[in-house]
C-alpha cells in the first residue's frame, strides 16, 4: 500500500502481542487446561505409535520369514 508507514517498534510489539494472547486466553490459561492439552497430545502420540508399531511388527515378521526361506534354500543348495 503506497503511503503506509510502519514504525519498526509497531511490528515488534504486534509480534509479541500475537505470541502471548493465545497463551493467556482459552484452555491454556490454567494449569489444569495445560495438563489436559498435554495428556491429549500424549494420547495422540500413543495411538499413532500403536499403528506404526503394528505395521513395523508385520514388516519384521515378513522379513524374518523371507530371510528364513532364503537361508533354508541356500543351505539346501537351491539358491
Amino acid at each position: 500500500m503506497p503511503g503506509l508507514a510502519v514504525d519498526p517498534d509497531m511490528t515488534a510489539s504486534l509480534a509479541a502481542l500475537a505470541a502471548t494472547v493465545p497463551l493467556q486466553a482459552g484452555i491454556l490459561a490454567t494449569p489444569t487446561g495445560q495438563l489436559l492439552v498435554a495428556l491429549v497430545a500424549v494420547a495422540v502420540v500413543i495411538v499413532l505409535g500403536k499403528f506404526v508399531l503394528k505395521l513395523a511388527w508385520r514388516l519384521v515378521t515378513i522379513g524374518i520369514v523371507v530371510v528364513a526361506v532364503l537361508y533354508l534354500l541356500s543351505t539346501l543348495g537351491v539358491v
